[in-house]
């Protein structure tokens, strides 16, 4: 039997790459960790080596030579996943490349949970833990300062001298307005969610700028049938609007379906707008919704990125961090080409 059938029978050490790279054991540690002084044609050659091998680094000696655990901790009380899904998967592709894995606890809305889940991520000697939930004005019910590993709080809401990343609300808000007037649309209402919410303050802020301070903004429940009430109260007046910019996807669905029932035409009579891109949503709505993304994937990954850097004791500015929403365009608004294509908000989906 070949060598090299040997070694894949068992699981592939440091020592094989050595050797079948034709070099040193600690010639192959450091061309692997990118350290020490040697040809790059050397470091190239064990790199393809260890790969062709399905070399792994064995966790533990890892860890025990860098004094970490390559491991990150991720709490969140958005057990529902609306949000935390994406934020996990924007972390995963931040972390994986680096070999790092992530250690997902949901903590409901349940203090004495969330402490028990914090003690067991210190158990485990996490790197650092990424905080998240369910909106940015409110704190997870878990107290995370002074802990003894970084925090990185993304879509929940930090303390002053925290690491916080949040989805700017406000410039969803004048992309969709802007959206709607772009494409003649003048009378324009803003169905949303709860005025408690920073995120519904932004984003009216936005639109009244836009549209008019006298511009119509309704609050309600996050759901389907607040859309259904909304259109019910609009059309039960004369001045009807052309243009409807929603506060989520799932009003705006429901918005959808109330004005098809009233025989209504969307968008050839009225445009609609949501927000979120929740595709589950949107993209089965009919028609599709254009819609506002958040970029919690990319919120995500800058997570990621950052709890890396403070894990490996770089400096990191604290303070929020306000990352760019984006236009997603589909088909409930009516003609969909228009200028602001080219200053780079907007994505075209089928």
């Amino acid at each position: 039997m070949r060598y090299l059938d040997v070694v894949k029978a068992e699981r592939i050490r440091i020592y094989d790459v050595a050797r079948m790279a034709g070099v040193s054991v600690a010639t192959a540690s450091k061309a692997l960790n990118d350290t020490g002084r040697m040809t790059e044609e050397t470091r190239a050659r064990v790199k393809e080596t260890a790969a062709s091998l399905g070399f792994r680094p064995n966790a533990m000696a890892r860890a025990l030579t860098s004094q970490r655990s390559f491991t990150i901790g991720l709490l969140t009380n958005d057990t529902y996943g609306r949000f935390t899904l994406p934020v996990m998967a924007g972390i995963n592709e931040a972390l994986i490349d680096q070999g790092v894995s992530v250690f997902l606890c949901g903590i409901e809305d349940d203090a004495a949970l969330g402490k028990i889940h914090v003690d067991a991520m210190l158990d485990k000697q996490v790197d650092g833990i990424i905080a998240t939930g369910k909106r940015i004005d409110r704190r997870l019910p878990v107290d995370l300062s002074n802990l003894p590993v970084p925090v990185v709080y993304a879509f929940t809401q930090g303390p002053d001298d925290a690491v916080t990343l949040v989805s700017d609300d406000a410039l969803g808000g004048r992309l969709a307005t802007e959206h709607l007037l772009d494409l003649g649309r003048r009378n324009l209402v803003h169905i949303t969610g709860p005025e408690s919410f920073a995120s519904v303050s932004a984003r009216a802020t936005a639109f009244r700028t836009l549209a008019g301070a006298g511009a119509s903004v309704l609050h309600g429940p996050w759901s389907e049938a607040w859309g259904h009430e909304a259109i019910a109260r609009l059309w039960s007046g004369s001045d009807v609007p052309d243009g409807i910019f929603c506060g989520n996807d799932q009003i705006a669905r429901g918005v959808v379906d109330a004005l098809r029932e009233r025989g209504v035409s969307v968008p050839e009579e009225v445009s609609v707008i949501g927000f979120d891109n929740w595709e589950i949503v949107s993209a089965a709505t009919r028609p599709p919704l254009t819609t506002i993304d958040m970029n919690l994937k990319e919120l995500g990954r800058e997570a990621g990125r950052l709890i890396l850097e403070l894990a490996e004791g770089k400096p990191v500015e604290p303070g929020i961090r306000t990352l760019p929403c984006k236009l997603v365009v589909r088909q409930s608004c009516g003609s969909e080409i228009f200028a602001a294509q080219a200053q780079g908000w907007v994505t075209h989906e089928a």
